[in-house]
């Protein structure tokens, strides 16, 4: 049997909004997309904490690879890797939907983050949205 001891949701930004793009810093720097706060009451020791960020991103100069990741309490738990390429001719947007478990999680409230980050020098791509950032606790008996 499950049961669902919290939920929470973030959407920093609801659409598409092409007139205020937000630049994706290179690598070692990162851009905080959304965080969420999950609750873990004790006795819930077997659990797992689902995760589902969508964020919309757009290439501007060259083909940008982008690291996504999600960390909690400050530590990184996921990430994933994605080619953004730039088309002067269209206004080509990317949706990257990406979801993680986060296991056994201890007791107490903890603070999940997802990020991004430009690993490609010498291009550029940025936020346009939607972003969105959702997590589902749930405790296993």
């Amino acid at each position: 049997m499950v049961q669902i001891i919290d939920y929470r949701a973030a959407q920093p930004i609801s659409r598409v909004n092409l007139n205020r793009p937000i630049t994706i810093p290179r690598s070692p720097l990162r851009l905080s997309l959304a965080n969420i706060r999950i609750r873990i009451p004790s006795g819930a020791t077997r659990n797992r904490v689902e995760l589902i960020a969508t964020v919309g991103v757009h290439g501007v100069t060259g083909t940008s690879q982008i690291l996504f990741r999600i960390f909690r309490d400050g530590r990184q738990i996921f990430n994933t890797q994605v080619g953004v390429e730039s088309d002067p001719t269209s206004e080509v947007n990317y949706v990257e939907t990406f979801q993680a478990i986060d296991f056994n999680v201890g007791q107490g409230t903890h603070v999940y983050q997802v990020t991004a980050q430009n690993l490609t020098s010498g291009t550029e791509a940025a936020v346009v949205g939607p972003v969105s950032f959702s997590g589902l606790a749930i405790a296993l008996s």
